[in-house]
């Protein structure tokens, strides 16, 4: 029953993330700089290095596309078992579009409305969404176009691990099917020859 997910944030400072479990939030990026070392040690002199014979490239050569697409279709089921179980628990988003000529600034925030207006239900099919908060502001004496994005999105752990173990056990029974498959016609082309 513990939520497990990230915290995705992008303003002025940047991209920043976190990671939730449960109540708990670990941040992530971007990575504090460690302060440089004010005394270098020298470095040795390097040695020179031999050289060394390049490997012969294998030739590269494709499997059967048919024995490939009962895979597709275990990947296809992990994708579309996912629909619904992720939560995102908040999502907020502020554009604020800037311009200086009022009659094409109208023109993008009806485009930009119309735009938002086609993605929030596909987003709300897709995920189950808690707090949802989209604004779109005009700013006549901006220079440029700002937005600022938040989102908290995380699946249960009980979901998770059961997705990855119903899922993980499918794809294995296909690759061992797969592989005696193999094995079988190798047997047969050494018989023959």
């Amino acid at each position: 029953l513990i939520p497990l997910g990230v915290r995705a944030v992008y303003n002025s400072d940047g991209f920043k993330l976190w990671l939730l479990i449960g109540p708990v939030k670990i941040f992530l990026l971007p990575k504090k700089k460690k302060e440089e070392k004010q005394e270098e040690k020298p470095k040795k002199a390097a040695k020179p290095q031999e050289k060394k014979a390049a490997p012969k490239e294998e030739k590269k050569e494709g499997g059967s596309l048919l024995d490939f697409l009962p895979l597709l279709d275990v990947a296809k089921g992990l994708l579309g078992s996912f629909f619904r179980k992720i939560r995102i628990r908040r999502l907020e988003v502020m554009l604020t579009l800037a311009g200086d000529d009022p009659c094409d600034l109208a023109v993008n925030y009806g485009k930009t409305w119309a735009a938002t207006g086609s993605i929030i239900p596909i987003l709300e099919e897709l995920f189950v969404i808690k707090k949802r908060d989209v604004q779109i502001n005009c700013d006549f004496t901006a220079q440029e176009t700002k937005i600022y994005a938040a989102a908290d999105i995380t699946i249960l752990i009980g979901r998770l691990l059961g997705l990855v173990g119903k899922y993980g056990y499918l794809g294995l029974r296909e690759f061992l099917k797969i592989r005696k498959k193999r094995k079988g016609e190798h047997n047969n082309e050494s018989k023959s020859s």
